[in-house]
């Protein structure tokens, strides 16, 4: 039963290689279903997502952004956004989402990569999008039918766990 977790969660590596092949909707639905199942602080779930399945605004989203380059022939990329200002957990309750669906991805037999957005790279997606001013792009993640093979690793290290204290 440990090993099945552990193997669940090393599935997830950074793929950044895509055959072109769509990705069927229901798989994305799925991953979706996963990234809201995430916890929240005070289940304020302040997640929205904008799910792109169009070739060209792929293509175009994935320019656009500095480090997302490699996304032109993801078959779909999702933008997690929500409202920022006033909600001080939005980071922490964004980032298990983006985690809980880049897991179930992984474990679809799909690929992804989480491409982060500052506040300079707000501009760039944007207006590709129509999102207004207000909300927060968080992340940016091409996904797709891997190009590319990777083994499931971890990296864990006995030296970074200290029991019972420092």
């Amino acid at each position: 039963m440990t090993s099945e977790v552990l193997e669940f969660i090393t599935r997830r590596r950074s793929i950044r290689k895509f055959t072109g092949a769509p990705v069927p909707r229901e798989a994305l639905v799925t991953a979706l279903q996963a990234a809201m199942a995430a916890p929240s602080a005070n289940t304020v779930q302040p997640w929205e997502f904008i799910m792109v399945t169009d070739k060209e605004k792929i293509k175009e989203l994935c320019l656009a952004h500095p480090y997302a380059h490699f996304g032109v022939n993801a078959g779909a990329v999702v933008i997690p956004f929500g409202k920022k200002e006033g909600y001080k957990w939005f980071t922490h309750d964004m980032a298990a989402a983006t985690e809980n669906f880049l897991l179930a991805i992984a474990n679809l037999g799909l690929g992804a990569t989480w491409c982060g957005m500052d506040d300079a790279r707000q501009d760039l997606i944007r207006p590709l999008v129509g999102l207004p001013a207000d909300l927060y792009a968080f992340a940016l993640v091409p996904i797709g039918v891997p190009a590319e093979k990777k083994p499931p690793h971890t990296q864990y290290e006995e030296s970074k766990v200290h029991w019972e204290g420092y």
